[in-house]
């Protein structure tokens, strides 16, 4: 079930007091790296945006150890937890501090953007920042892959996420439950068409879309 816990992180674990720990990372890690194994390059570097604790990040770079993983995020304490969990694997750049509303993002190339239950969790000039910096970034038919819960039509998917979009929106009514075709208006009004929709576990898709 989708819910607000899912993207809050709950504490360190005991073994490094820099690392946060998001539940919902362990539960959903698997079923994003199947999709990733199948629409990345098979070389090259991953900007990925919005890390959080950097869970993601680790998982994704020791199962794709022929790409070199770019983690990012603007909050310091979450770019302190990616240090401590991707510590020591070679593939791993250092996080950069990115905003995905900036139009200045401090990558001027990348082979791939992935962005992972962001959009819904911040406001929405957020997801056009991520648009556009996706689109300024990536070469033609380099893929942008986002993972997230998505309306459909104008209607939610199950009745667990529309009950997570009303909590999100109580929370802070810049946040909500995007619907994707509003999504894919915005991607391709940045040059980016859409590619592939994925069903994936618990009422949430992924979402690739590619530079024109």
């Amino acid at each position: 079930m989708t819910g607000p816990a899912d993207d809050v992180p709950e504490g360190p674990p005991a073994a490094d007091p820099r690392r946060r720990h998001a539940p919902a990372a362990e539960r959903n890690r698997d079923p994003i790296l199947a999709v990733l194994r199948r629409v990345l390059p098979e070389r090259g570097v991953v900007l990925e945006v919005a890390s959080g604790t950097g869970q993601h990040a680790a998982h994704f770079a020791r199962g794709l150890p022929h790409l070199v993983w770019q983690p990012s995020d603007p909050d310091p304490d979450n770019r302190a937890s990616i240090a401590a969990w991707t510590g020591g694997i070679a593939t791993v750049r250092p996080p950069l501090d990115l905003d995905a509303a900036g139009g200045d993002w401090p990558v001027e190339r990348a082979d791939a953007v992935v962005c992972i239950n962001m959009i819904h969790i911040a406001p929405w000039p957020a997801a056009l920042g991520l648009l556009a910096g996706a689109a300024r970034v990536l070469g033609p038919g380099a893929p942008l892959c986002l993972y997230g819960p998505f309306r459909r039509g104008g209607r939610h998917t199950a009745p667990s996420n529309e009950a997570f979009d009303a909590d999100l929106r109580r929370r802070d009514p810049a946040w909500g439950v995007r619907d994707l075709d509003e999504v894919a208006r915005a991607a391709e009004a940045a040059g980016l068409r859409p590619d592939d929709v994925v069903e994936m576990p618990a009422n949430n898709l992924s979402v690739v879309f590619r530079r024109s």
